[in-house]
């Protein structure tokens, strides 16, 4: 397969599955803001959000203060940000329109019309209107381009770039999304001690568990309150929740077995001894060792397979 096929494929599904992971996590931060809180915890919850995105000092050059509005303004429409939900919908659309001959009339009409309905609704004001149901738009489109791919398109090496593409995206995104929401909590990570601490933490933990759409997973794997162990221990360890570090690099190995070519053996050996760590773990061994650690340890991993299957397959220095 041509690299520069395999490239756009790669990073149309990348940009699809960056777009949804955004609109997530700007949901649950604003959610969140709607619960009653002090300005100064509203405002580490904003900054929180731009740092998981890498995004402060570009912020940070354009504005004098964090104020949700201007953090959604730009994360949402700014086409000077290049992870902004309509940039990264504009660059997926981008990319599909490159290698039209490689999908299906259905997977590329669903980027199409996605970019199509972005411009319109972002030009009608309905994302200020109802900021709460665009990020589910978003979280739709997204759904429904990867249930379009896998319903439509051959599995050969064009579907399986497509894959990887996602998961490694979702790995990447689920990483950060822990660390910063734990980061923010750490003086109270073990344990409330009032009642109103306690409720708070109930609340945050639900509203990180809703973003990653596994509130109701939790419920029916652990029939317990919420508590922040179990919370990692489901979007890190389970291989049986889609959106866990441990399934999104299953998922990874199997693609790269997919696609495999002379040169990307030490890819496929990195994957799967990041596999086989997540594999292995114990959420209490992590904690013991520190969660920050290890989660800034897993995203060098992560991103040093992004950049090697970029060496092995596509057109480097993308």
């Amino acid at each position: 397969m041509l690299s520069r096929t395999a490239d756009h494929l790669y990073w149309m599904s990348r940009y699809t599955e960056r777009a949804e992971n955004t609109a997530r996590m700007l949901d649950v931060n604003y959610q969140t803001s709607l619960l009653p809180q002090s300005a100064e915890v509203a405002k580490y919850g904003w900054q929180g959000l731009l740092s998981i995105s890498e995004l402060l000092p570009a912020f940070n050059e354009k504005y004098d203060q964090i104020t949700p509005d201007r953090v959604m303004e730009f994360m949402v429409k700014d086409e000077s940000n290049p992870s902004s939900i309509l940039s990264c919908l504009r660059a997926a659309r981008e990319n599909a329109r490159a290698v039209r001959g490689a999908l299906t009339t259905e997977s590329w009409e669903t980027q199409n019309t996605t970019w199509l309905e972005v411009n319109r609704m972002l030009r009608a004001g309905e994302f200020e209107r109802d900021p709460g149901q665009f990020f589910e738009w978003v979280k739709f489109r997204s759904h429904l381009s990867r249930g379009v791919t896998v319903g439509t398109m051959l599995q050969d090496e064009a579907f399986y770039f497509s894959r990887l593409g996602t998961f490694i995206e979702r790995a990447d995104n689920t990483a950060r999304l822990v660390d910063v929401k734990f980061h923010a909590l750490n003086s109270e990570f073990f344990g409330a001690a009032t009642e109103e601490d306690q409720e708070y933490d109930f609340y945050h933990w639900s509203a990180i568990l809703r973003s990653v759409s596994a509130f109701e997973v939790y419920r029916k794997v652990y029939r317990d309150v919420i508590k922040p162990e179990r919370v990692a221990e489901l979007l890190i360890l389970r291989p049986d929740m889609p959106r866990s570090l441990h399934a999104s690099l299953i998922e990874v190995v199997n693609d790269l077995a997919k696609v495999q070519n002379d040169q990307s053996a030490e890819t496929q050996r990195r994957a799967g001894k990041l596999l086989a760590d997540l594999q292995y773990a114990r959420v209490d061994e992590i904690l013991a060792t520190g969660l920050h650690a290890y989660l800034t340890q897993f995203l060098d991993r992560v991103n040093d397979l992004g950049w090697r299957i970029s060496q092995d397959f596509l057109v480097p220095g993308h």
